[in-house]
């Protein structure tokens, strides 16, 4: 198995080989659908630090300025979520569109994103997390983040001790840990994370109050008219790795409290990490017959008209922190690395 690190190196050359031959322009008309869901997680100006294993999930205002400008450039509409299912059923494509879609419900959001999205006039989606909004909740990926840049050694449940003295260290550690615990089920990925946590110090489900929107802040967000609020779960566990009823509850009982803090429907979902492993069949049948109008996972690709039968299982495009440059932009809303990621599927639901 390839160490994220490998991968990086590897997706970097292919943004620059496709966008050295041009493959960005010639084959986009092909390789793009109808459009493009893209994902964003946090937006702030601080500089990465050494360690940084969640860095993919951070992007400069900067960055997302220079995303707007290129959708632009390269004849994108931007629409809001509500208008997906209409544009995916139309009988002809007409012109590319795109869907600008956060993540969890972060501050920077609305510090750091939101003056940049007004002043391209974009709409754009805030998928929260409904224990996030109440200041608690287990933000586990940046408490491992946070409980690893602390200490000189990790100890996992199993016995095993890695070092984390310097920044390679910790790095090689967190991976380590987070492809470990991802593996298994998520009641013991949560209580080892705890552990860590306590050993290196803080409280494990106190980052939710410092990092994310809390209910008042979202009901100021909610009378913006670009802005549209969905569900990202109560909890934000990985659903297909729980009981069905468990499932069912995180995704119905989410949409619930927002509609009742916020007095707004809530018509579209997002499931939590969104890959194979937290969302499948099941999950996107459960979305439909509670009434979703759509839900987004984090499948890469783009969207067809094939994916007007599928609503509530809609592939996204991650803009990724670790990737934030003129050629990895172009590659990826031109749809060419998906032909090769989705081995010439345009839609992926199994």
């Amino acid at each position: 198995m390839l160490s994220p690190r490998t991968r990086h190196r590897l997706f970097r050359a292919g943004f620059r080989a496709i966008t050295a031959v041009g493959a960005d322009r010639w084959l986009a008309p092909a390789a793009r659908g109808r459009g493009v869901i893209l994902t964003f997680h946090h937006v702030r100006p601080e500089p990465v630090p050494g360690f940084a294993p969640n860095a993919l999930l951070s992007i400069t205002p900067a960055f997302l300025d220079r995303t707007l400008s290129l959708l632009a450039a390269r004849g994108f509409e931007l629409i809001g979520l509500d208008q997906v299912p209409e544009r995916l059923a139309a009988p002809k494509g007409g012109r590319p569109f795109a869907v600008l879609t956060f993540d969890d419900g972060y501050r920077d959001n609305v510090e750091h994103a939101r003056s940049v999205l007004a002043r391209h006039g974009a709409p754009w989606t805030l998928f929260v997390t409904s224990d996030f909004a109440e200041g608690r909740g287990r933000l586990w990926w940046i408490e491992l983040e946070r409980a690893v840049s602390r200490l000189d050694t990790v100890r996992l449940g199993s016995g095993r001790v890695l070092p984390a003295r310097t920044d390679a260290e910790k790095t090689a550690a967190f991976e380590t840990v987070y492809r470990t615990l991802r593996a298994g089920p998520e009641p013991i990925l949560l209580d080892e994370i705890a552990r860590l946590g306590r050993e290196a110090g803080f409280v494990p489900g106190g980052l939710a109050r410092e990092l994310c929107l809390t209910w008042d802040a979202l009901r100021a967000l909610a009378r913006d008219p670009t802005v549209t609020l969905g569900a990202h779960t109560l909890t934000h566990p990985m659903l297909a790795k729980h009981e069905a009823d468990f499932a069912e509850r995180e995704i119905a009982e989410s949409r619930a409290r927002i509609e009742a803090e916020l007095d707004r429907p809530v018509r579209h979902l997002s499931y939590p990490v969104g890959d194979p492993t937290s969302a499948g069949p099941r999950e996107f049948e459960t979305a439909k017959r509670l009434g979703f109008a759509t839900a987004v996972t984090t499948r890469p690709g783009h969207l067809f008209a094939e994916h007007a039968a599928h609503h509530h299982a809609l592939p996204r495009v991650s803009v990724n922190g670790l990737h934030q440059t003129e050629a990895a932009l172009a590659s990826l809303l031109s749809g060419v690395p998906f032909l090769a990621w989705n081995r010439g599927r345009r839609v992926n639901v199994a």
